[in-house]
Order: structure tokens, then sequence, then C-alpha cells
């Protein structure tokens, strides 16, 4: 799997994969509506630009047919010391295959070489992807609910993970 970094020419591709990810991955979670609501308000083109323009770093995975898989966003120094991966998902006929993982890796070099102390990230309580961190090495380190408008919240975990080797 190829990681590339995206810019705010690649913002259609995320949208696009989100539209075709976040149905499976919260289709037993969250309502069709609050899924609507969440993709209208968080992946179009203003506000994924926004986040861009703010620092976050987005990359995407392209499979040895160039197609699109998925993508990660992260942030360093979201808090002090800390790198924040806000957003981390692939296509639903690719999880298992290692790309989550090398997104994980490849956030975990960039913490590193910037001095960070930890990575940590929001997940939905019911999300099956807590496994997934678990295993990487990740713990709860809180319970969060976040209003998010039109009387909708996310209820996560916090999830983080020291990186010792830089303490």
């Amino acid at each position: 799997m190829k990681l590339v970094k995206a810019n705010s020419e690649h913002i259609p591709i995320v949208i696009d994969l989100t539209k075709k990810i976040w149905p499976v991955a919260y289709g037993e979670i969250l309502s069709n509506a609050q899924l609507d609501y969440m993709i209208d308000k968080f992946y179009n083109e203003t506000a994924l630009r926004e986040l861009i323009q703010k620092g976050h770093i987005f990359y995407l995975a392209q499979d040895d047919d160039d197609k699109y898989v998925g993508f990660v966003s992260f942030e360093i120094n979201c808090e002090p010391n800390k790198t924040k991966i806000h957003k981390i998902y692939v296509l639903p006929e690719t999880q298992g295959t290692g790309v989550g993982r090398q997104f994980f890796e490849l956030v975990k070099e960039k913490a590193i070489e910037n001095h960070q102390n930890a990575i940590f990230l929001n997940v939905n309580k019911y999300n099956s992807a807590i496994n997934f961190y678990t295993k990487l090495g990740f713990s709860k380190v809180k319970d969060e609910v976040i209003d998010i408008g039109n009387g909708y919240v996310m209820d996560d975990y916090v999830m983080e993970i020291l990186l010792r080797n830089n303490m």
C-alpha cells in the first residue's frame, strides 16, 4: 500500500471514501439521520479545507491499482506534546489487510519526529475499532460526550498510547 500525503485537491477523494466507509462503520451505531448530518457537517469541502489550513495532516492509502482505499488525518501538538489522530478510515473490503496499522505507524513516526509524548484519539463507545486500537497498544483514558448540534452527541472513549522512547 502506498501512502500519499493529501492536500486540498484530494478533498473530493476523502469525501467519496467517507460516503463509502461511514454507513458500514457506523450503520449499526448511529441513525441514518445522524450519519447524514455528520457527513454533511464534517466532511464537506469547506470543513475539510479549514482542517488542512489549521494544520491537520491527511494521508491517503492507494492500492496497487492506484485505487484510494482509506485515509488518516492527524494533528501534531493538538494538546501539548500529544498528537491526535482525528480520522482513520479504510474501506470495509480493505480492513484486516494492514492498512490501518500502516496509517498508525506513519502517525507514530511523525509524532516521534516531532518529539511527542503520546498519541490519542476519540472512538465511539460502541465501535468495534476499539479492539484494533487496543491491539496497537492504546488504552482508554476517559469518557467524553460531545454535543455536535441538531440534538446529536458523540459518545466516545478517549484512547491514548504513550511513546516511551520519547520521554
